[in-house]
């Protein structure tokens, strides 16, 4: 289960409320492991069980005020546990996919439009994801940390770009030709 790593690492780069970490979430760990409100404040409740991390004391005690979480080092040491362990790669399961192969037997009514759809989601996460590339990721300013932040993206970038030509060839049309022609 990766979902307590991905908070782990979250708070290691910086102590913060469930609030907060759904919100980075939203902004960033998200984007290749997303996880809900519920999700995250269950999980703080347990790495603070298994005594992971701890709730910071407040600077000024207030009413309703949010938990901040810290790591311990209990905690860092089994995020390092984990980044070392032996991980065998994920089978791809994507319902697209098994809705192509579904189609090649029954027909294929409405798919071109879903491809399309799907083409135009692709393409817009990219946009988003190069946009963030140029914010964060400017030329000759990469610390080691930088870079493997860097790489994360770059992996995203590459699997957009990936089914934006599958999905470019799935719907009959010459992949050079589009990407040269977005829209």
């Amino acid at each position: 289960m990766s979902l307590p790593h991905a908070i782990l690492t979250a708070l290691l780069e910086k102590p913060s409320s469930g609030l907060e970490l759904t919100r980075r979430f939203d902004r960033s760990i998200g984007y290749f492991w997303s996880a809900t409100h519920q999700q995250i404040y269950r999980e703080l409740g347990k790495l603070e069980q298994a005594g992971q991390i701890r709730a910071l004391e407040p600077a000024q005690p207030a009413r309703g005020q949010k938990k901040e979480y810290e790591v311990l080092p209990a905690g860092r040491e089994a995020l390092s546990a984990w980044v070392a362990r032996p991980e065998d790669p994920r089978q791809v399961r994507d319902p697209l996919l098994l809705r192509m192969r579904a189609a090649a037997v029954v027909g294929a009514p409405g798919l071109d439009a879903e491809l399309r759809r799907h083409l135009g989601l692709h393409r817009s996460q990219l946009a988003e994801y190069l946009e963030i590339e140029e914010r964060d990721f400017p030329p000759g300013r990469e610390t080691a940390e930088d870079r493997l932040r860097h790489l994360v993206l770059r992996g995203g970038i590459d699997l957009e770009n990936f089914w934006i030509g599958w999905l470019t060839r799935a719907l009959g049309e010459d992949p050079e030709t589009v990407a040269s022609h977005p829209g």
